[in-house]
């Protein structure tokens, strides 16, 4: 199933933000570690870094966990439900994504990412160090399912045709050189690509255009249904907006990723080996 929010209103650019910052149904969530918020932040904008919320199990128990979490933790940030929410760090990163992609599973109706993050608002923009009241709400969360996939779910689409998976880890992790869980590998028949490759030098996302040339290049269908991965859905999220962006339509982020799969021993694994002309220049004999 198909997400329902258009890929243009996934982003937030310099000018969004200057026309609509002040207005009350926007709220700002600063992703970024602790000590960057508190160092300096957007007026106004409230701080949950969803970097130590790391989520392996996608039973239902472990679904359960996770929407709950994530339902108080959204509540005590005051989100209600009506207002847009615009999520930003240094620049497009995996922590950003990760809280809009978050929000935007349990039902939330209009999240942005702020495109290239402070980066792309100058360094003259002002900063500042007092944290916004806040009034905490009961979230309840109205989950999509349509943009999780789960373990279970993965291993019955690994043979469904017009489903794909998409491994965004580094390529010493897809290779095995770098080992993050109990077993090495990949998921079988996942095409790769580096997650930080649909960034441009600047820090944002690239053009639409380049990004689903350079996705279809790899071998992806934009009529298919794509599951993104990495090591723990955070990498994974930044590639389902990717996606989305370059105008992929149905785009599930498996937020288990490796963590759950490479811990366990019921799962397939294929071990991909490095192209000979890949091999980095201290593997040469």
């Amino acid at each position: 199933m198909a997400s329902t929010q258009d890929a243009t209103e996934l982003l937030a650019d310099a000018r969004w933000l200057a026309e609509h910052r002040n207005a009350g149904s926007v709220v700002l969530v600063d992703s970024r570690p602790p000590k960057d918020y508190w160092t300096g932040h957007l007026e106004g904008a409230r701080h949950f870094d969803p970097y130590p919320f790391s989520y392996y199990d996608t039973s239902e128990f472990g679904l359960q966990v996770f929407r709950r979490q994530l339902e108080w933790i959204f509540g005590a940030l005051g989100i209600a439900g009506a207002e847009t929410v615009v999520f930003y760090e240094n620049d497009t990163g995996m922590r950003a994504t990760r809280g809009a992609w978050a929000l935007e599973y349990l039902g939330h109706p209009s999240v942005r990412l702020l495109d290239g993050g402070l980066k792309a608002l100058g360094p003259d923009t002002n900063l500042v160090t007092d944290a916004p009241a806040i009034t905490p709400v009961s979230f309840r969360a109205k989950p999509r399912e349509e943009i999780l996939a789960t373990a279970d779910y993965v291993v019955a689409c690994l043979e469904t045709q017009g489903v794909q998976v998409l491994d965004v880890r580094s390529d010493e992790e897809y290779y095995s050189e770098h080992v993050r869980s109990r077993h090495g590998g990949a998921i079988p028949g996942a095409l790769h690509r580096d997650w930080r490759l649909a960034n441009g030098p600047d820090g944002a996302l690239l053009p639409a255009a380049r990004l689903r040339a350079d996705f279809q290049a790899l071998g992806l269908d934009p009529n298919a249904e794509i599951i993104t991965y990495c090591q723990g859905g955070f990498r994974a999220a930044h590639a389902y907006f990717a996606l989305k962006h370059a105008g992929f339509r149905k785009v599930r982020n498996y937020y288990g990723s490796w963590g759950e799969w490479g811990n366990r021993d019921d799962l397939p694994i294929e071990h991909p080996r490095r192209p000979a002309s890949q091999e980095p220049r201290w593997r040469a004999a």
